[in-house]
């Protein structure tokens, strides 16, 4: 494992020399902006074949890519309970989405409060019960417009979308409510680019007429794939809602279509009339053309692909906006940014949307740290790091008292330019929820190894295993398990496997 950096380090030495603690009125603010099933395939620094994203482009050319980013459980509200915690889904006690979080388990935000840090929370929280640890607290629920606003206070209705609506928040609470002589900690939680991709006023015509690229993988037919793979209910070409994901006129079909309903309910009229110039002109041209079999699917794809993008261009405009007023306050100098998202995302992979499974496009995350000073501008770290790595890093950065049991380790040492010798070389991965039905996706538990270059699935519930090589196969569309030369790789990736889970005392699931 080895970070690699733009330019000759030459201060290497004297940074691993230099004390760990920092005294308080040095001690960096963090701002830490966390994205909602933002891919790595629609990040311009990544290397996006969709979009630029310059705002965080912007970012990571002041600071630090990280190549091998993953998760631990590729799904909401688990994410969220890891980022606190430090630890993977079956300690914090947030496997599913559905199941309870451990709250009296230490987080990164008590520590920091407690370590003098002021702390704020804005945007989507996903947990219960509220949270604690933060000073200023404010959940946005309400979907893409209009959001409601709860805090300690009660809910309060803001007009206008919401990705706007939670950095103004955010913003508001650094400029006018914090106290100005303590360091602070905000994380910035945003909805978008979560399902069901509604793009705000200004983002409505973007990418209209542009024929966005497919995946090389759209029509995968999952040959020697689990069969869990095939069955998964969150296929562009069969399992998108008309009106709920495609924005096409409602059928009454199903709750999901008549929460579309709903959600545009809650559009001011000017919206709303904004909302309806952009679609339906193009609804009456779906309608005549008729569409069948592969161009349906292809029709789909573009649809559903430019609405994601033109919630990603909003999520960029924010990151845009938080740099601009950290430069224009003064603030820059001494405070990190972050930017990450809660896992990856389908963008037509394997024909899907969503998430939950542990291939590249769902286990993978973004993740860019400027550190003014200290992180090297322009430089990637190809270090293998997880979500169980950024509440050790907030309390390292705060020198605040760390947390107990971690399974993650600071990411600190990394962006300081001096990797440890010891530092992980897999990362171990436990997708936990059984789901069933119309509205769920139905994809079956599994837990797997990820190292440098290889992917051990085991999908307990149906007794299947998979094995990738990901330089030969990145698009991971041949499962190697069978193959009798790779008997031995299999059984030391396995033992590995094994090892993790009892590392980090996961016995849930099925065992091997």
């Amino acid at each position: 494992m080895v970070c690699v950096r733009t330019l000759v380090l030459l201060a290497v030495a004297a940074i691993a020399a230099a004390p760990r603690a920092r005294a308080a009125d040095e001690r960096p603010n963090i701002v830490f902006i966390y994205a909602d099933d933002h891919a790595q395939r629609a990040v311009g620094a990544y290397g996006s074949p969709l979009t630029r994203t310059p705002s965080i482009d912007r970012l990571a050319s002041g600071g630090m890519r990280f190549t091998n980013s993953y998760v631990a459980n590729s799904i909401c509200g688990p994410s969220r309970a890891t980022i606190l915690t430090g630890l993977h889904a079956h300690a914090h006690g947030k496997t599913t989405n559905g199941a309870g979080f451990r709250d009296e388990l230490p987080t990164f935000a008590r520590r920091l409060q407690a370590a003098g840090y002021q702390t704020a929370m804005v945007g989507k929280w996903h947990l219960s019960p509220d949270p604690s640890g933060f000073d200023c607290w404010a959940i946005a629920r309400g979907g893409y417009y209009n959001p409601d606003l709860v805090d300690a206070e009660g809910t309060t209705r803001h007009e206008g979308y919401t990705t706007e609506v939670i950095t103004d928040r955010a913003l508001a609470w650094i400029e006018e409510e914090r106290d100005p002589d303590r360091p602070f900690l905000v994380w910035l939680n945003h909805t978008a680019s979560h399902r069901t991709w509604m793009p705000g006023p200004d983002y409505l015509t973007r990418y209209e007429g542009v024929e966005l690229p497919e995946p090389a993988t759209l029509f995968d037919d999952y040959r020697g794939r689990s069969a869990g793979a095939a069955a998964a209910q969150m296929r562009i070409a069969r399992d998108l809602f008309p009106a709920y994901d495609l924005k096409l006129p409602p059928t009454g079909e199903g709750i999901l279509d008549k929460r579309a309903e709903s959600m545009l309910g809650r559009l001011t009229a000017g919206q709303l009339a904004a909302w309806r110039a952009a679609y339906d002109p193009r609804n009456e041209a779906f309608a005549k053309a008729g569409l069948e079999g592969d161009d349906l699917v292809r029709w789909k794809y573009q649809r559903y692909i430019r609405d994601y993008l033109r919630c990603v261009d909003a999520l960029d405009d924010s990151v845009g906006r938080v740099l601009e007023f950290l430069e224009e306050s003064g603030l820059d100098g001494n405070t990190i940014v972050i930017y990450s998202s809660d896992q990856g995302f389908f963008l037509g992979e394997h024909g899907w949307y969503d998430k939950r499974w542990m291939y590249e496009p769902s286990l993978a995350t973004p993740l860019i740290v400027r550190w003014p000073g200290v992180t090297e501008a322009g430089s990637t770290c190809d270090a293998m790091v997880q979500n169980i790595d950024m509440a050790p890093t907030f309390v390292d950065l705060a020198s605040a008292e760390s947390l107990p049991g971690a399974h993650g380790a600071s990411l600190v040492p990394l962006l300081e330019g001096r990797p440890p010798e010891d530092w992980r070389t897999a990362v171990y991965y436990h997708y936990l929820q059984r789901d069933s039905g119309r509205t769920s996706h139905t994809v079956a538990p599994h837990y797997g190894i990820r190292t440098e270059r290889h992917k051990l699935m085991y999908v307990y519930d149906l007794g299947f295993w998979e094995l990738y090589d990901l330089i030969e196969d990145p698009d991971e569309m041949h499962n190697l398990i069978a193959d009798p030369q790779r008997a031995e790789l299999i059984e030391e990736l396995k033992s590995r496997l094994a090892g993790l889970r009892e590392q980090y005392g996961d016995e849930g699931g099925k065992a091997f």
